[in-house]
């Protein structure tokens, strides 16, 4: 195991230690942030432990936060915290903290742990994608008809839903791990940030799968991020982009 990839499991260690203690808490405190969305103690105390592990064992090293902001530099640790913050507050178990190394402009190394599932899914390149200690492979399924596929938006699942074998709304990182671990085919989601997405492009590619953006290119932030087994992913690209019906 690479360095980089063990101490973005150290990473997620010390997050699921502040964050699952504070799953269901009575008395979590939860704020509206500027753009309407919420967050809780938890998501802060996550992000800054992991801001002070990271200036403490690899100076010289950013961090691009979701709460925090972003320090910039050829290399940076991108964090969210907590992705899927609502489920968090509500008790719904499917969160995780989501932990990429950018290098270079390169995403070399992703981490995504549910603590509340019991799961972790991480990835180095070169050296495969994996789920507590699993291998992970992508679906070899080749025809949208035969197809099971997710997405975030009601309209790109209406669009797929009518031809695809099998089609639900699941959301958040859960959707594009189950990409990667080959029970889903296809996974669409919204309009995300870097650190909402940062994670999926190792994980699912080194499983043997694609990540982009709806034009085809690599994803980017702020525009739909679209994951597949490979195989699907024209043909998914191609029902997402065609025009609306009139």
């Amino acid at each position: 195991m690479s360095p980089d990839l063990a101490f973005a499991l150290e990473l997620a260690d010390l997050a699921d230690s502040l964050s699952l203690p504070r799953f269901n808490a009575a008395d979590l405190r939860v704020e509206t942030k500027p753009d309407l969305t919420p967050v809780t103690d938890a998501d802060r105390a996550v992000e800054r432990a992991l801001r002070e592990r990271v200036a403490a064992a690899r100076p010289g090293e950013g961090v691009a936060g979701e709460e925090e902001g972003d320090d910039g530099g050829s290399v940076r640790w991108i964090v969210d915290p907590i992705d899927g913050t609502r489920n968090f507050l509500r008790g719904v178990p499917i969160w995780a903290t989501l932990i990429a190394l950018e290098r270079d402009g390169e995403l070399v190394v992703g981490v995504a742990s549910a603590p509340a599932l019991g799961k972790r899914w991480w990835a180095a390149r070169g050296e495969g994608a994996w789920r507590d200690g699993e291998r992970l492979q992508v679906s070899r399924v080749a025809s949208l008809a035969d197809a099971s596929v997710s997405a975030a938006h009601g309209v790109d699942l209406t669009r797929l839903e009518a031809l695809a074998w099998h089609a639900r709304g699941l959301g958040d990182f859960w959707q594009s791990m189950l990409v990667a671990e080959g029970s889903l085919d296809a996974a669409v989601d919204a309009e995300l940030h870097l650190w909402d997405y940062a994670p999926f492009v190792p994980l699912v590619e080194e499983a043997g799968g694609r990540v982009t953006a709806l034009d085809g290119g690599p994803p980017r932030p702020k525009e739909q991020v679209v994951c597949s087994n490979g195989l699907l992913h024209e043909a998914v690209l191609e029902v997402l982009c065609a025009p609306p019906p009139p």
